[in-house]
């Protein structure tokens, strides 16, 4: 099962090139991030023509996910449940027997915003919902944009990083605390190579000079990990013609060996 993960920065922008990418690439499973539209005005149709089940939680102008699969989607729920007008970053499906979680964790702005207070409390409900909803024994995937890059090795330049969003102890801590769960950073157990980034900032040509980070991630329990061959930045997504910042990050997941 190839599944990938990919902030594409609005849907309806990118719309084109992430269907010139399906045709290319094939996946089974995509998680979207930020996809911008509300749910009535996501572009279904091109994305079912090409044998996808399409999944969406969105809302106008910020935020907003989706997933697409070849399987079926099943159990499929949206948001935490328990904020009828909460921001709409996570959703979860179980697919082909591996429960998949999708979500668009808060940038938090910077440390002294309450929007960073904002995003430390979201990841703690994000641990919390792990506790209630999903087995520890159960094959279970945790994709997204984290907005958190888990480590020094993660960052173009930690001294320059340092104490600033993304890069925070607080928002590390939160995220440790995710994975505390039971969740492995299954792209480090790969590949412990620095200068991996997956998130380049347009503002500052980020990706011109090389100045990433890593902060679209895929989690995996034990069960997930056993059976994940490995996982893959596709860099190459970044250029060209009116890219996300974010590029594609896919697992490649052997069959249920039971």
């Amino acid at each position: 099962m190839r599944i990938t993960t990919w902030n594409v920065n609005s849907i309806r922008a990118r719309q084109e090139r992430v269907l010139d990418w399906l045709d290319r690439t094939e996946p089974d499973v995509v998680a979207i991030q930020e996809t911008k539209v509300v749910d009535d005005l996501f572009p279904r149709a091109p994305f079912e023509e090409r044998g996808y089940h399409v999944e969406t939680y969105g809302q106008k102008t910020y935020n907003g996910v989706a997933m697409l699969s070849r399987q079926p989607m099943e159990s499929v729920t949206k948001g935490f449940g328990v904020d009828p007008d909460e921001q709409r970053r996570l959703m979860a499906a179980a697919i082909d027997g591996v429960r998949v979680v999708n979500v668009y964790v808060p940038n938090g702005q910077s440390i002294d915003s309450p929007k960073y207070e904002y995003k430390l409390d979201w990841l703690e409900k994000l641990r919390i919902w792990l506790d209630e909803h999903v087995e520890p024994e159960e094959p279970l995937l945790v994709v997204g944009d984290f907005n958190v890059a888990p480590n020094d090795i993660d960052v173009h330049d930690p001294e320059q990083w340092k104490d600033k969003v993304l890069c925070s102890e607080p928002e590390r801590d939160a995220l440790a605390r995710v994975c505390g769960w039971g969740l492995a950073d299954l792209y480090r157990e790969h590949d412990e190579s620095p200068g991996q980034y997956t998130w380049w900032d347009f503002r500052t040509l980020g990706f011109q000079r090389g100045a990433g980070l890593r902060i679209d991630l895929v989690l995996g329990s034990e069960a997930a990990g056993e059976r994940c061959r490995g996982v893959v930045i596709e860099r190459e997504e970044r250029k060209g013609k009116k890219p996300s910042d974010h590029a594609p990050v896919t697992a490649w997941l052997d069959e249920d060996p039971r």
